[in-house]
C-alpha cells in the first residue's frame, strides 16, 4: 500500500475514507438543519393543526397567524429592530476593541503586573457577587436605569473572549513590536496600525461571539429598561408572548371562551424573526471564525 504526504492510504482505502468521512458529516449536517427547520414549518402551521398532531416535518394546515401577530405594529417591531442592531453593531465595536486591547497589554512581558492582572479576570470566571449587589450597583451608581448604554456596557467586556485574543498574540511575532518600538512608535499606534491589520481571523471570531452575544440579550433589557421605546426585539417579543399567555390563564380562571391563540406557533415565527440576520451574517466570516478560534484554543 502507498501512502500520500497526509498517512491516508491511496486506491481502495482512500475511496473508503472518503465515503465514510462525508457520510458521517452529512448526517451530523442534516442533524443540525432539521430543528430549524421544524422551526420554519411549525411557524407556518397553524395552532390548532400543532395541537392536535404535534410538530411535524410538513405544512398541515397553512396559517401566517404568528407572523401576523408579531408584525401587527410595524413601527413597534422595526424600532425594536433598530434599537437591537444599534446595540449589536455599537456594542460588538466597543467589546472587540477592549478585549483584544486588552489580550494585547497583557500578553507583553514587559508589562510587570501581567500575571497579578491576569488572576483577578480569571477570579470573576469562578465567583459571583449575586444579582442584587450587580443591580445596585449599576443603577443606583452608574445610573444605567433606562439609558440606553445599559443595554451595552453590562456585556461590553467578556474574559472568556480576552483569553482568546490573548492567547492569539502570542501567535505575532514579538520581533514587530520591537522594531516598531525602535522607530518611535507608541504602544497605541503599534496596537492599532500594526497588531489589528494581522489579527484579522481574530478579530473575526470575537466579533461573532459578541455579536451573538448582543444580538440574542434580553437580560439587560428586562434589568435596566422600562421605557418601551428602548425595548430591543428579544425582550420586545418575550413581552408580547408574556401577554398573550396572562391573557389566557385569566380568561380561563374567569371561564371566559376566547378563540386558540396561536402560542405555539407565534414562538416559531419569533425564532425565525430573531435569528434570521444572524444566519445570513455568518457565512461571510465563516473562514476567518474557524481560522481565529482555531489559533486561540491551540495556545492555551
Amino acid at each position: 500500500m502507498e501512502y500520500t504526504n497526509r498517512g491516508i492510504r491511496t486506491g481502495k482505502d482512500r475511496i473508503i475514507f472518503n465515503a465514510v468521512a462525508y457520510l458521517v458529516l452529512g448526517v451530523f449536517a442534516l442533524l443540525c438543519v432539521i430543528p430549524f427547520y421544524l422551526v420554519i414549518v411549525a411557524s407556518l402551521t397553524s395552532e390548532e393543526a400543532i395541537m392536535r398532531e404535534g410538530f411535524s416535518l410538513l405544512v398541515r394546515d397553512f396559517s401566517l397567524e404568528g407572523y401576523e401577530i408579531i408584525l401587527n405594529n410595524p413601527a413597534t417591531i422595526a424600532r425594536a429592530y433598530l434599537n437591537t442592531v444599534t446595540v449589536t453593531v455599537t456594542g460588538t465595536v466597543v467589546s472587540v476593541f477592549m478585549v483584544t486591547m486588552c489580550g494585547y497589554v497583557l500578553q507583553q512581558r514587559s508589562f510587570p503586573w501581567r500575571n497579578k492582572i491576569m488572576m483577578f479576570f480569571y477570579f470573576t470566571t469562578l465567583f459571583s457577587g449575586g444579582l442584587t449587589p450587580y443591580y445596585i450597583l449599576c443603577t443606583r451608581y452608574l445610573g444605567f436605569k433606562n439609558k440606553f448604554y445599559a443595554l451595552i456596557l453590562p456585556s461590553a467586556f467578556s474574559v472568556w473572549n480576552m483569553i482568546i485574543a490573548k492567547n492569539f498574540m502570542r501567535t505575532i511575532p514579538p520581533e514587530i513590536h520591537e522594531s516598531a518600538k525602535m522607530d518611535g512608535a507608541g504602544e497605541f499606534r503599534i496596537f492599532l496600525s500594526l497588531i489589528l491589520p494581522l489579527a484579522k481571523p481574530l478579530l473575526a471570531t470575537l466579533g461573532l461571539f459578541s455579536a451573538l452575544g448582543f444580538w440574542n440579550d434580553w437580560y439587560n433589557c428586562m434589568l435596566f429598561i422600562d421605557d418601551k421605546d428602548l425595548y430591543t426585539l428579544q425582550y420586545f417579543l418575550q413581552e408580547m408572548l408574556n401577554s398573550i399567555e396572562n391573557l389566557r390563564i385569566v380568561a380561563e380562571k374567569s371561564g371566559i371562551v376566547v378563540p386558540v391563540l396561536p402560542t405555539e406557533a407565534m414562538k416559531m415565527a419569533m425564532t425565525i424573526v430573531v435569528t434570521g440576520p444572524i444566519i445570513f451574517v455568518y457565512p461571510f466570516i465563516q473562514r476567518f471564525f474557524i481560522k481565529g478560534l482555531t489559533i486561540g484554543s491551540v495556545k492555551g
